[in-house]
């Protein structure tokens, strides 16, 4: 099957036999009734699997090109399952430019559990290589980062974990297999916060993991059903009927990303406009190569530097919405100083480039003359 028609079919069989129904039931259901002890039809506790996930979890892998799909309660507990995979004493390099989130996970939990993370630019893989040694055992990426949407070569760091029998582990929210597929460029496991592209109508919270190996398959679905964190039927058909436009949403993202990034680089107030499709971008060949679209995420900063502006921005936005999140078919407004980033500190953000005037806009499907017309208004 091709991309587009594995959104629709990729992974999906009949699961309801009793009535032949097109869309996998919502199975909302905690148990399953067993003949005898140990003796059922493939089920028997729904944190343990569900059918609805199920449907799901096979449909990641397909979109993915993967062999084995896990749908969490979250975006982070997805990592969370991951960063189980070590133990205390193994050690990890992270790409600088991360999810708030992410990062928090990491130094507030992880680090206390005796994993050390390394912080490095990967726009370079030099970088990642000099911070390699006997303990490393997890490489993690984002491409495009986010905020300010940096780009990895993930078959360049896919080689070096290779070479050095490490994991590299990619979170592909931003993308999403539409516009790229890690696993194909060598990486061992996809993740993905599928609250954002995947579930696509900002009404559902979920993670996702996709991978080919099936000793690692198996103890991440281990860790996914000792820890619990799994994601609930309702959600999952949800997530699933996401799946089925995402290649006509990522398309349409695409498209308006585009337009927004051309009006903001050639706008007086804005000082720089940071989206893979420019071709000042850096790594902008990169993103070629990998990548079959540039996305909807774009991120920018007005001249001055002043957060008093970039916050008038965010409150005169009308068709833009202020609010957390991305990749809904709405278009969304955000200050990563003060609000997916504000975890970070002020000094290791900026280093990373989220100062106090960067704006990062989730582009939406709407028409673009009308997302134009928004941010010319709020810039005025």
């Amino acid at each position: 099957m091709q991309f587009n028609t594995k959104t629709i079919h990729g992974g999906q069989e009949n699961i309801d036999p009793a009535y032949g129904a097109v869309m996998p039931p919502i199975y909302q259901t905690s148990t399953y009734s067993q003949t005898s002890p140990g003796n059922h039809k493939g089920f028997e506790y729904s944190r343990s699997a569900n059918p609805t996930r199920t449907a799901l979890e096979n449909s990641l892998a397909s979109i993915e090109n993967g062999k084995y799909g896990l749908a969490f309660a979250s975006g982070l507990a997805a990592i969370d399952a991951i960063i189980k995979l070590l133990k205390p004493g193994d050690e990890v390099i992270s790409t600088n430019d991360l999810y708030g989130g992410s990062y928090r996970l990491f130094t507030s939990i992880f680090e206390g559990l005796g994993i050390k993370f390394h912080f490095v630019g990967m726009e370079s893989t030099t970088a990642v290589e000099a911070k390699i040694n006997k303990n490393t055992k997890l490489i993690w990426a984002e491409t495009p980062t986010n905020p300010m949407m940096n780009i990895i070569d993930i078959e360049a760091l896919a080689k070096i974990a290779k070479t050095n029998k490490v994991l590299l582990a990619v979170d592909n929210t931003f993308a999403t297999a539409y516009l790229q597929q890690p696993l194909d460029l060598g990486a061992d496991i996809v993740m993905h916060s599928a609250t954002k592209y995947l579930g696509g109508h900002s009404d559902v919270v979920m993670g996702s993991v996709v991978v080919n190996n099936e000793e690692l398959a198996n103890k991440l679905y281990f860790i996914q059903n000792a820890s619990g964190g799994i994601a609930g039927p309702m959600d999952s058909f949800l997530v699933l009927r996401g799946i089925k436009t995402l290649h006509l949403r990522m398309q349409r993202h695409s498209e308006n990303g585009r337009a927004v990034a051309k009006f903001l680089s050639e706008h007086p107030k804005v000082e720089k406009v940071y989206w893979p499709g420019l071709e000042n971008h850096p790594n902008h060949e990169i993103a070629k190569k990998q990548m079959k679209d540039f996305g909807g995420m774009v991120s920018f900063t007005t001249k001055g530097n002043s957060y008093e502006d970039a916050i008038k921005f965010t409150e005169k936005v009308k068709v833009f919405t202020l609010a957390e999140s991305l990749g809904g078919v709405e278009s969304l407004a955000g200050h990563p100083a003060s609000m997916t980033h504000a975890s970070i500190p002020k000094e290791e953000r900026e280093k990373t480039g989220v100062v106090d005037s960067l704006i990062r806009l989730s582009v939406g499907i709407e028409d673009e003359k009308d997302l134009i017309e928004d941010l010319k208004q709020a810039l005025a």
